[in-house]
């Protein structure tokens, strides 16, 4: 019986049929969820930006940012330490 068993119709072909078959079903799964939700709607963005009249921000380039950080000083500053979580604010020394 074991002989049986070791034969290339289990070994090659019985898997190669059972992926085969098997593979068809479980493609038919995806295809049916297709065909369930064909009929939900759907919304576009950009109609959503029209009927509600939302404004987009403007980009900002590189050289923009840059003219913003051109004007900060940045020699001049001090650490403060902040509180921890469980740390109270008021015991908390700079």
């Amino acid at each position: 019986m074991t002989r049986f068993f070791e034969t290339k119709f289990f070994r090659h072909f019985l898997p190669f049929m059972i992926l085969v078959i098997g593979g068809s079903f479980y493609i038919q799964q995806f295809a049916r969820v297709k065909f369930k939700y064909r009929n939900i709607t759907t919304y576009d963005a950009k109609d959503l930006v029209e009927k509600y009249d939302i404004k987009k921000k403007k980009l900002t380039t590189l050289e923009e940012e840059y003219e913003k950080l051109k004007d900060l000083d940045i020699d001049n500053w001090e650490n403060i330490r902040i509180p921890r979580p469980w740390e109270d604010p008021n015991n908390v020394s700079n």
